[in-house]
């Protein structure tokens, strides 16, 4: 691998720490929506403890939990009104006339004819983990296949190291692949490893530089290469589409069922809640300051269901934005020895 080649794995590419980056798209939504409610409590908690003045006559002075958990009841219908909206975001992808469904139908037949003539095989698979799996796999054996018709010196060097990084790459996004099911974000990771969009601009490269001196059977193994890399890319960002329609979906259903117990508490601590009432301590921290973080923790909950979602469905847009060999992050290709061509000329 050169120095400047990105690295394979999505979550090591760019200037973002990895750690954040597996946060944002990797990690179990219900796992981060829960880790939010923890940060959320903790912070009420350790804020109204750290406060130079009593927690307990700031909440029995006047309604300030009343006007807090009006807002928070407010924010809670809207919260399901966008529920709606998200709905129908997804339902309109799905809407439109028997002609729109025909050329989606076709589109989607001519695209799965033209992957099977591709890597030769009569039909290509349905399930999509195993459709990128035969994608992927058919790069690798082609990769194979130009390292075995490489001839010697400096373009079987530069032969080798290229297929050499792909066949590694392709090893473990078909081990990432396997046993892998759509609707789980454990197929678009594993698609978003494969760095395509690199093996496209590094082949091309290859045989700029050394296409003069790879045989015939040689070029037209890399030729068939780069088709099979170029089919990876829209197949991929279909399956991401899909995905996203998926989450949207997911995200619809879970924000519905967490807004009963978010309306329920905002409104019990409306109705029912005095913080005089609590007049207590444990280990230093008031009880009224409790219940009230308790509460406004639970009212929470819908804002961070859809946070935890909407971090991983925009992080993933923004890395993914290009499809084909641009690369939208800084790199040190601007030396490339045709570019100086072109603007000396």
């Amino acid at each position: 691998m050169s120095d400047d080649q990105p690295s394979d794995e999505m979550s090591e590419r760019g200037p973002r720490d990895s750690r954040r980056v597996w946060l944002a798209m990797e990690a179990d939504r219900r796992a981060v929506t829960g880790g939010l409610l923890t940060v959320v409590f903790v912070s009420l908690v350790t804020a109204g403890t750290l406060l130079p003045w009593s927690a307990y006559s700031l909440l029995t002075a006047g309604d300030p939990h009343e006007t807090l958990f009006n807002a928070l009841v407010g924010a809670t219908i809207t919260g399901v009104t966008l529920v709606l909206t998200l709905s129908q975001l997804v339902l309109s992808q799905e809407l439109g006339s028997v002609g729109d469904q025909r050329d989606r139908m076709e589109g989607a037949v001519s695209f799965r004819s033209d992957v099977a003539d591709a890597i030769g095989v009569d039909v290509a698979p349905t399930e999509p983990s195993a459709f990128l799996r035969t994608l992927v796999v058919d790069t690798r054996e082609r990769a194979e296949q130009l390292r075995d018709a490489a001839p010697d010196g400096d373009a079987g060097d530069a032969v080798e190291t290229y297929t050499d990084n792909l066949v590694q790459n392709a090893d473990r996004v078909v081990a990432q692949l396997r046993g892998t099911e759509f609707g789980t974000f454990d197929v678009l990771r594993a698609a978003l490893n494969y760095n395509y969009s690199w093996k496209i601009y590094a082949g091309e490269r290859l045989r700029a530089d050394h296409g003069d001196a790879l045989s015939e059977r040689a070029n037209g193994t890399l030729d068939d290469l780069l088709e099979t890399l170029r089919l990876f890319g829209p197949a991929r960002e279909h399956f991401k589409t899909l995905y996203f329609q998926w989450e949207l979906s997911e995200l619809s259903r879970t924000l519905l069922y967490a807004a009963v117990p978010a309306l329920v508490v905002s409104i019990a601590a409306l109705l029912l809640f005095n913080p005089a009432q609590y007049p207590g301590t444990t280990l230093g921290v008031n009880h009224a300051l409790l219940v009230v973080s308790a509460a406004a923790t639970v009212a929470s909950l819908p804002f961070l269901v859809l946070l935890s979602y909407i971090v991983r469905i925009v992080t993933v847009t923004k890395r993914t934005l290009s499809i084909g060999a641009f690369v939208l992050r800084e790199t040190d290709h601007a030396t490339d020895s045709e570019l100086a061509r072109d603007y000396s000329e």
